[in-house]
């Protein structure tokens, strides 16, 4: 048993203290652990893990010798972008509101938490790879369940049928009635007779919405299908997939963020080939040909922008000419296939204006820009986090209430529009010094560890697509995307500070 601890303490980074003060130390890794590896799943379970650690981790400074601790600058970014968001939520249009939205901007603490419990190398290691070990059990699953097809797609809709007085359409997916899953239309038919209403939950693209259908609405017949008013009906095999997430832009993004931090690492093995074990190469990319694919499946084409340019920034930043050449001529048919799987699902192309999502973020940062610009006011402080939700009508929004309500899809106007253009500048002095710590860090260990040179890597083009795709989607926001950012951001940045070979202010002496 003494064996074990001390391997773990070893591997924690754990030194010798007050046997309390080594306790509380061991609780804050083992949850940063649970942590990492429910990030890609469940953002109940990493929030909880983070909770605790952090309880355990504040609990353990009684415990230990007094310290001078000191701030790193990105620490002082991300409290002064923090209490900006503060003071903007006190002046806010809507107060109460805005405060309450505070919660979800602290997410942040995580990257504190999380680089403050790395104190050696090996750990960043661990947990990267754990990280990337965890993701995958999404990943496999999703082109599993994809084959399996699900829920029962209707075909061959009669214009009286129960189904269609609900307002169903041809070719909808029925997923659920009054919460549990149907898998064939005898169970759909069923649940509706034995209820006078009946909750049916459909997919139809791209969303997932509810209907309520009644039970004098059926048809006499003697199957199902006569009943429902329907010729016939197959499984789906066409949605866009979602992980074990509620939605598939959230699932696309942190595949984004995970994609990056395995490519970076792939792009580290192969130009260190010589120097390290030969089998993690082709390992390293199997896992991000698969991260690829389940990416694909989200038909999310900001999140698979982000990723190509993240992979070239990459490339560009840690491999040579003959690789980077290589990897375009790779890249090419895979582009254009993918470009032909989104067209075949969601009917659109990459850049399409026509596409009602394209015009309603340009509808979006149209009224974001009005706002922003209405006073001096809103452009220091911003209208205040979320008030647009009660605010609307007076500010003359969504087509007047013809779209539906949402958010601005772009994380810079929805921090400047909602926190005003300083809190705009101080989340880009945190990216500026997260760029530079990652560049400066990369040029360290070049020729060093591959496995540190791909952290450094794969954090400077995660952050690279994070930003990138950040600029139509409000992923900053999505506190389950935001969890992973800053995760990633921490072994990046905990490597770069320890491969520098000088002392930091939360490294254990």
């Amino acid at each position: 048993m003494a064996t074990i601890f001390e391997r773990f303490d070893n591997l924690a980074g754990i030194r010798d203290g007050s046997a309390i003060a080594v306790f509380f130390d061991r609780v804050a890794f083992v949850f940063l652990t649970l942590m990492v590896v429910s990030a890609p799943h469940s953002i109940a379970a990493t929030q909880i893990s983070w909770g605790i650690g952090t309880i355990a981790w504040a609990a353990g400074f009684l415990f230990r010798p007094r310290k001078q601790y000191k701030f790193r600058p990105l620490n002082i970014a991300f409290f002064a972008f923090f209490g900006w968001s503060v003071v903007s939520s006190l002046f806010s249009y809507e107060p109460a509101t805005s405060i309450n939205c505070l919660r979800g901007v602290s997410v942040f603490l995580i990257f504190i938490y999380a680089a403050a419990n790395i104190r050696r190398l090996g750990a960043v290691y661990f947990l990267a790879f754990a990280l990337i070990i965890s993701c995958m059990v999404n990943v496999i699953w999703t082109p599993v369940q994809r084959l399996m097809g699900r829920g029962v797609e209707i075909h061959g809709l009669k214009s009286d049928s129960p189904l269609a007085k609900a307002l169903l359409w041809e070719g909808d997916t029925l997923l659920a009635a009054n919460g549990k899953k149907v898998t064939t239309s005898d169970q759909v038919a069923a649940a509706i007779a034995a209820n006078e209403t009946t909750n049916i939950k459909f997919y139809r693209p791209d969303f997932e919405f509810a209907v309520d259908v009644k039970r004098s609405d059926l048809f006499t017949g003697t199957t199902a299908n006569e009943q429902l008013g329907i010729d016939n009906w197959t499984k789906s095999y066409n949605w866009r997939s979602m992980g074990f997430y509620n939605h598939y832009v959230t699932y696309a993004e942190m595949l984004q963020l995970v994609g990056s931090l395995i490519f970076g690492l792939l792009i580290a093995a192969i130009a260190s080939f010589a120097r390290q074990k030969r089998t993690s190469v082709p390992l390293l990319a199997a896992v991000f040909g698969a991260t690829c694919l389940a990416l694909l499946l989200t038909v999310t084409r900001a999140s698979q922008l982000a990723l190509m340019i993240s992979s070239f920034a990459i490339i560009l930043r840690g491999a040579g000419k003959k690789i980077a050449i290589g990897a375009v001529i790779l890249a090419i048919p895979i582009i254009i296939g993918g470009l032909f799987f989104l067209q075949q699902s969601r009917q659109t192309g990459f850049f399409d204006r026509k596409d009602e999502s394209t015009r309603y973020r340009f509808v979006m940062w149209n009224d974001g820009g009005r706002l922003l610009t209405t006073s001096p006011k809103n452009f220091i402080l911003g209208v205040g986090m979320d008030s647009i939700q009660k605010r609307w009508q007076e500010w003359d929004m969504y087509e007047g209430g013809n779209l539906p309500m949402g958010h601005f899809h772009s994380a810079p106007v929805q921090i400047a529009v909602e926190r005003g253009i300083p809190a705009l500048l101080f989340w880009i002095t945190i990216l500026a010094i997260l760029a530079r710590t990652f560049w400066l860090g990369i040029t360290k260990v070049r020729h060093g560890d591959w496995r540190a040179l791909g952290i450094l890597l794969g954090c400077f083009g995660a952050m690279i697509g994070f930003v990138s795709s950040g600029f139509v989607h409000w992923n900053l926001g999505d506190q389950e995307v935001a969890m992973v950012f800053y995760i990633i951001m921490a072994f990046g940045v905990r490597t770069a500070e320890m491969t520098a070979a000088e002392p930091t202010e939360l490294e254990i002496p």
